[in-house]
């Protein structure tokens, strides 16, 4: 259903964390993890995007810290976990979609919660996704923001046809950023291939590129301004190698699973939340998913792209409807 762009909704104070931790996840892999709000409350599990982006402090707002029990972690790589992806030593095998399904139950398992409610927002989706349809006895409700299910066809879309078609001069920067025999082919495995370099002044310079594009196909509301994150060239290099990393392989997922297994989530509510303008993740993909998955509501938002207006008064009302 449309829903209009507004002013007004509810922020709840960003409190301080109760408890905190590394969970020893394997493979040399320690992941960190925080809790906030009332250790008895009603839980949610908060999925950060990316991938590599670390933490969702805004996204807790949106929860009522007196009455939820909010649950977020840095996923493998990235954050605050170890060993970090800004290492070039640090070998990305064992960081997959499917390490982090396991990341999650073992923290799920850790903190003894029984079953939570499964909040995603862009690339966290994707991983809600995986995770609600193998575990969905686990998850209560979901709430996905920015929908997307990391599909060859999506990354194809994201890193080639959108820029083609709505940035071309953006864009040819950022494919000219790879050798010319690479142009023509999967630009994101281009780029995990130079981010691997041995030299540092490439690696740097295709951080810097990526994430250069990274800024441009989510800008399309005038409100927009680059993400400051992307001015510390630590957080660059996590950020482009694991993008990188899970695009060009499709976040190890059989295409169009996602929506093939979409049946699975039956008896599981869900609102997931989109922008009409968001060309970087088009429409089409939560359109479809919503009417595959029984149960489930898609509500556009009108003057929205990939965020912006709109979406924090749309995520607030399906926390309020599907929580406490």
């Amino acid at each position: 259903m449309p829903h209009p762009a507004g002013r007004d909704h509810v922020e709840y104070p960003l409190t301080a964390p109760y408890g905190t931790g590394m969970l020893d996840v394997g493979d040399g892999h320690r992941v960190y993890w925080e809790q906030y709000g009332d250790p008895a409350g009603e839980p949610v599990l908060l999925l950060h995007g990316g991938p590599g982006s670390g933490g969702m402090t805004g996204m807790r707002r949106h929860f009522d810290p007196a009455h939820h029990r909010v649950v977020s972690f840095d996923q493998r790589g990235c954050g605050r976990s170890t060993p970090s992806a800004a290492d070039p030593a640090v070998s990305l095998a064992t960081n997959t979609t499917h390490h982090l399904l396991a990341d999650i139950e073992r923290l799920r398992a850790h903190l003894g919660v029984p079953a939570w409610t499964v909040v995603g927002a862009s690339w966290g989706t994707t991983l809600a996704l995986a995770y609600a349809q193998r575990h969905p006895d686990r998850v209560t409700a979901m709430i996905l923001v920015c929908v997307v299910t990391t599909t060859r066809r999506e990354v194809e879309w994201v890193t080639r046809g959108v820029g083609e078609r709505f940035f071309p001069e953006q864009w040819r920067r950022f494919r000219d950023g790879v050798p010319p025999g690479l142009r023509d082919g999967d630009l994101a495995a281009a780029y995990a291939t130079l981010l691997a370099d041995p030299d540092p002044a490439v690696r740097e310079r295709a951080a810097r590129d990526w994430c250069a594009w990274e800024d441009t196909h989510v800008s399309t509301h005038p409100a927009h301004r680059p993400d400051p994150r992307f001015t510390d060239p630590r957080f660059r290099m996590v950020f482009a190698r694991l993008v990188t990393h899970y695009w060009s392989h499709a976040a190890w997922l059989e295409e169009d699973a996602l929506l093939r297994n979409a049946h699975r989530l039956a008896g599981v509510p869900g609102v997931l939340i989109h922008g009409r303008l968001d060309l970087s993740s088009p429409l089409d993909v939560p359109w479809r998913l919503s009417r595959a998955w029984p149960g489930s509501e898609l509500v556009v938002v009108d003057d929205a792209g990939h965020g912006g207006p709109g979406m924090p008064e749309a995520v607030n009302a399906a926390a309020a409807r599907l929580t406490r």
